[in-house]
């Protein structure tokens, strides 16, 4: 584990980044959040470190629904949760991937709030188009994700704090389409990686400043970059020990320049 403080940047808060299993984590460990904003592995057989991601789907959800129970046990009352998931995928056979896992997360006793579409603008990932210029049995791949939004008891927070969201933030982001583009693996130094505008379009639209967020599935570290950046108290947990490495050498880096611009 390792809390960094960003220097004189909103000045108070810590990050924490810890390297486990999130499921076999106690809620003491982690402690109570505000907000959960991540995107899981997808089942579509990425090549991480120490992580299967190419089980059966029945397996998937059923690990799905797990991790959700723990996100629902360490959500404040009023608490939120931000899940980027795809829309749905077609290795080994065509799954409804985000309606599943709408389903999954409703099991666990999570409401659901609304979806919003992140367009990455970017077809370039195309490998197949089923049968060719025929009606036999063509594919349809949307370059969209989905960012689905829900909630623990109470959509309303119960107490008021400091929001930091602008005007024309706020006016274009509660627009259900979102657009900017997707992270580059090979520039960040790991297979799946989302990039920071995500997390922290969440983190000012569905957060107050002294917030606590929350990513179970941490990667690269792009939603406590988020945090660092925004000033919110964030944890983010890892069962591979190269990538919370990876998250806490991006960290580092960006603290440093932050404080550079701060002390420029």
């Amino acid at each position: 584990m390792v809390t960094l403080r960003p220097s004189g940047f909103r000045g108070v808060a810590p990050l924490r980044v810890i390297e486990g299993d999130f499921t076999s984590l106690t809620p003491d460990e982690v402690g109570e959040v505000n907000l959960v904003v991540t995107s899981p592995p997808y089942n579509v057989g990425i090549d991480y470190s120490t992580y299967g991601d190419s089980g059966g789907y029945s397996e998937y959800l059923e690990f799905t629904r797990t991790w959700l129970r723990c996100c629902y046990r360490i959500l404040s009352r009023d608490g939120r949760l931000c899940l980027n998931v795809p829309l749905d995928k077609n290795q080994g056979g065509q799954q409804s991937v985000y309606a599943d896992m709408v389903a999954a997360a409703k099991s666990v006793g999570l409401k659901y709030h609304t979806t919003i579409v992140w367009n990455e603008q970017n077809i370039s990932r195309r490998t197949a188009w089923g049968s060719w210029l025929s009606a036999s049995a063509p594919y349809v791949i949307a370059p969209v994700e989905m960012i689905v939004v829900f909630y623990k008891e109470s959509w309303r927070r119960h107490n008021r704090g400091v929001s930091d969201i602008t005007r024309d933030e706020f006016i274009e982001w509660t627009n259900g389409v979102w657009r900017f583009n997707g992270e580059s693996g090979k520039r960040v130094g790991h297979p799946a990686p989302f990039p920071v505008e995500l997390p922290l379009r969440c983190i000012r639209l569905f957060s107050y400043c002294d917030d606590v967020i929350l990513d179970p599935f941490l990667g690269s570290g792009s939603t406590l970059l988020a945090c660092l950046r925004t000033g919110r108290r964030g944890v983010g947990v890892d069962v591979d020990a190269k990538y919370c490495q990876l998250a806490r050498c991006r960290l580092a880096q960006a603290e440093s320049e932050l404080g550079a611009l701060e002390g420029a």
